[in-house]
């Protein structure tokens, strides 16, 4: 559900909360390093789609994000539950413990680190804090299709919700595959119900994201530089509007 002051969280939930397709490999990691006191790191968790799942499993979470905003949302609904949240950058975080027992970066958060180089820095700093026998697991994608709609191609549905009389739209338009990055271009809107009515059409304004290209081979190379052994990996299945991904898993 979509409530929030913050237009930040507001995004962020319209546009991410809802994705589910990978909860189940997250419980099944985290149930799997409970024998050994489970405590979940989650890199990249804005505003606690995978932490608040894993809190209500009983399970121990440090949610680690860039965005003090999403972190302070997150901090609401995680009332009174195991979730302490720290606000870091994924490169160069420095947490008192290291003795998690497992760590995830879903929803392709390593593709968001800017490079090899910058990739390799987090699994580092994500290897210092797991515990000997620990996991890390990653979540990127490696095949995406490639739309216009100005070019006439048909893009996934908008996604709308209305919080006290504003609609907040989001529609994907355009997704460009390049050999180093793939730019995911959003358009967003948002209406109050006047506004509505005087404009008749919404004005939009664009969000651009890009993602590293990086292959399985690729991380885990980079994984082994950082210290930490290749471990398998685990498909996280396509939905209507998410395309399939890989979870890439190594032990410390």
């Amino acid at each position: 559900m979509v409530v929030s002051d913050s237009r930040a969280v507001v995004w962020h939930d319209l546009e991410c909360g809802s994705y589910s397709a990978d909860l189940p490999l997250w419980r099944e990691l985290a149930s799997a390093a409970s024998n050994a006191a489970s405590t979940v790191l989650d890199v990249g968790a804005g505003t606690g789609r995978v932490a608040l799942d894993l809190a209500g499993a009983d399970h121990e979470v440090t949610a680690l994000d860039l965005d003090a905003e999403l972190l302070a949302a997150l901090r609401e609904r995680a009332t009174g539950m195991r979730v302490e949240t720290v606000c870091a950058d994924a490169r160069t975080f420095a947490l008192p413990r290291s003795d998690f027992s497992l760590c995830i970066a879903p929803m392709q958060t390593v593709q968001l680190l800017g490079g090899s180089a910058q990739r390799v820095e987090f699994l580092r700093r994500a290897h210092a804090h797991l515990r000997p026998g620990g996991m890390l697991a990653c979540a990127i994608v490696t095949e995406i299709e490639a739309f216009d709609c100005d070019a006439g191609d048909l893009g996934p549905s908008p996604e709308i919700v209305r919080i006290e009389g504003v609609s907040y739209i989001s529609r994907a338009t355009r997704v460009q595959v390049g050999r180093r990055a793939v730019r995911i271009e959003r358009e967003r809107a948002v209406l109050a119900g006047e506004e509505q009515a005087a404009r008749g059409q919404p004005t939009w304004v664009r969000d651009v994201v890009e993602l590293d290209q990086v292959s399985v081979s690729r991380l885990q190379q980079e994984g082994r530089e950082a210290g930490l052994e290749a471990d398998g990996t685990r498909v996280i299945p396509a939905t209507e509007e998410h395309t399939a991904s890989v979870a890439v898993m190594f032990g410390a």
